[in-house]
């Protein structure tokens, strides 16, 4: 889930470019949802199952608002239709959760949740100055250009964001069209994996582009550097900016890998099979408590980082909007160690990360390819009932020789 909340998927986002002043005013109605969020939280907060009173909902909200702006001119500078989207944000967050679908609203922090929604007939005052610039009208700010990277589309709202590099981002909201499937009947199973980003049941190894060796060295440099700059001093923020740019090239790089893999798989195959993961679950440490400490927790954090890294959740989220009723979920049980020409289930047959040799049919092959040829093919769910059959057929000769 996006950290703010009713976010409708937006696939048209464009790089702002604003002036100092419109930087310094942009920040400022950050600023404003930021504490009407963080208001709105602390008062659901404070109720609790079994007080007559409950929480303020978004009308209530929305009056105290109003009645906040009277009274403080600081708050009555920004956008009061800015405050109110903070306010459905948040409403909106809390309905989520109480539904099950998503967590806890949590609070908004300065330098890591910059960013409001601007909803309505202001949404849609776009202009394009050229092929490559446009220029949106954002409420109490002014005319910013933004760089016209794609076609721009017609929106009811848009969402204006910050970034940890101090980056500016629009992004329009708007719902996808789903791709069209190619009509060939192909299937095509994904096995994702650390060392392989993706392994293909054709074959095919992609692997998500991340830092280059020099990248990965400066990385390791600026963070020693940064350890060792005092709190609140110009080198410490210098440093973080500078680490926080390296971040988001890493970033931008996957995100382009997975949407031009994502259209590719969309555009050759009719049925999408992939593992059937819960990431979430999967990445978290291994820390434990005090009382039960954890085991290997250095090695899990390794593996926690490079499943983040190379987007597992994010390239099936993708999937699933672009080949929309054509991704189906297997289930992952043993689909690395079952052998994809006689189905024989095998423990020890995965030889090491990369090879796969079955020790009864002696056939010997990649061992992601080999997952993803089980997972195409849906053998993962008769996983349990393979080594049933096995099992039974290793208690036949001890029933002989008892009858």
């Amino acid at each position: 889930m996006s950290v703010w909340a009713g976010w409708i998927l937006c696939v048209s986002r464009y790089r702002l470019v604003p002036t100092p002043a419109q930087d310094a005013a942009l920040l400022q109605q950050c600023a404003h949802a930021r504490f009407v969020w963080n208001l709105a939280l602390e008062q659901w907060s404070m109720w609790r199952p079994g007080r007559r009173s409950s929480a303020p909902r978004f009308v209530e909200q929305a009056r105290q608002l109003t009645e906040a702006r009277a009274d403080n001119g600081w708050l009555r500078a920004g956008s009061q239709m800015v405050q109110q989207q903070a306010l459905r944000d948040f409403n909106q967050a809390v309905t989520q959760f109480f539904a099950g679908t998503h967590r806890r609203a949590t609070w908004r922090k300065a330098g890591q949740h910059e960013g409001f929604r601007v909803v309505g007939p202001q949404a849609s005052r776009t202009e394009k100055l050229s092929r490559k610039w446009g220029r949106v009208l954002v409420p109490k700010v002014g005319w910013i250009k933004f760089r016209l990277s794609r076609r721009l589309p017609e929106a009811k709202s848009y969402r204006v964001t910050r970034d940890a590099a101090g980056r500016w981002h629009i992004a329009f909201a708007v719902a996808p069209e789903p791709i069209p499937a190619p009509g060939t009947g192909d299937v095509v199973g994904v096995d994702r994996g650390v060392i392989v980003s993706a392994a293909l049941s054709t074959g095919e190894l992609l692997s998500c582009p991340g830092l280059t060796r020099g990248e990965k060295t400066r990385l390791l440099r600026l963070q020693r550097r940064f350890a060792r700059a005092h709190r609140g001093s110009n080198r410490r923020a210098k440093t973080k900016t500078a680490i926080a740019r390296l971040k988001a090239r890493e970033t931008d790089r996957r995100k382009n890998w997975i949407e031009q893999t994502s259209t590719d798989l969309a555009r050759r195959f009719d049925v999408i099979r992939v593992e059937n993961l819960r990431i979430r679950n999967m990445t978290r440490s291994a820390k434990g408590t005090v009382a039960v400490p954890g085991k290997n927790v250095r090695q899990k954090a390794a593996l926690n980082r490079g499943i983040l890294a190379n987007g597992w959740g994010q390239l099936v989220e993708r999937l699933e909007n672009k080949a929309a009723g054509r991704v189906e979920k297997v289930a992952a049980a043993a689909t690395s160690q079952t052998c994809s020409r006689c189905g024989t289930t095998d423990k020890k047959a995965r030889e090491s990360q990369a090879a796969f040799r079955c020790r009864s049919c002696g056939y010997a092959a990649n061992a992601d390819v080999n997952a993803a040829i089980n997972i195409a093919a849906g053998r993962a769910v008769t996983a349990r009932g393979a080594d049933a059959v096995l099992s039974a057929m290793k208690r036949e000769p001890q029933l002989a020789t008892s009858a």
